[in-house]
């Protein structure tokens, strides 16, 4: 049984009650925000229906899901801080495109971001582009017009690919060569890769989503009885221009 939510926490929660009330064996769920779990999962516990997170986080009580198998947001975060660190040793000012407000990759890598950041580097403004191309669109836009290139701020931080896409879209219209910022971006995707070797971001840190497999077998084995990992984290790491056009043909998402 398959759900495609649109983005929206209250399409989760309905889909959730339905396989409940399918009496579905084992429940994945990549929840879009953190908050707000508690009553559903308790739904399911109390229905014996093992719940996987997947991916993102939730704030729930662990006690009412099986496992979160996943990436180390905070992490992630760290890694993309530690970029803009070895740039600008002397200080700078930056700019933050978020992801989805309250949503686990979102909160996440802000806290990590800002715990590892120089002080010496300045956090201009931060505003949500919710994770997608079209809403990161405009608030670049409307950066644009508010704030100068290379006077007001030197960098961007980019909670995830698609919306570094479209940062670039509102950029390159503005006349904004590739180079004249330092972008960090966070995902490792395809387009990732390609905004790499035209010059646009200086680093991707990755966000591993090909989880289906080992949900699947973690399924698999909560059907069986089995003991599973309360917490399954992914491999990752961060790449750099200097190998993306050799790496970008590879790439799997």
């Amino acid at each position: 049984v398959f759900s495609d939510a649109q983005q929206r926490q209250e399409n989760q929660i309905s889909a959730i009650r339905a396989c409940i009330q399918q009496g579905v064996s084992v429940i994945a769920l990549p929840p879009v925000v953190e908050d707000g779990w508690e009553a559903v999962l308790t739904e399911a516990h109390n229905a014996g229906i093992p719940v996987i997170i997947v991916d993102r986080s939730v704030s729930a009580d662990p006690s009412l899901y099986a496992s979160h198998i996943g990436s180390d947001m905070n992490l992630e975060g760290q890694r993309a801080a530690e970029e803009f660190n070895r740039q600008f040793p002397d200080g700078a000012t930056i700019l933050e495109l978020s992801g989805t407000t309250g949503s686990g990759a979102a909160v996440g890598r802000a806290e990590g971001f800002r715990e590892a950041l120089n002080s010496n580097i300045t956090i201009l403004d931060s505003q949500t582009g919710t994770f997608t191309r079209a809403e990161a669109l405009p608030v670049m836009q409307a950066w644009l017009q508010q704030y100068e290139v290379g006077v007001d701020f030197q960098g961007i931080f980019i909670h995830n690919d698609d919306m570094g896409i479209g940062a670039i879209e509102a950029l390159s219209a503005a006349g904004v060569q590739p180079g004249d910022l330092f972008i960090v971006s966070v995902d490792g995707t395809r387009g990732g890769f390609q905004a790499m070797v035209d010059g646009w971001f200086q680093a991707d840190v990755e966000c591993n989503p090909l989880l289906g497999p080992q949900v699947a077998e973690m399924a698999l084995a909560l059907m069986n009885g089995e003991t599973i990992d309360r917490e399954v984290l992914t491999n990752e790491t961060v790449y750099y221009p200097d190998n993306a056009a050799e790496l970008l043909p590879s790439r799997q998402y």
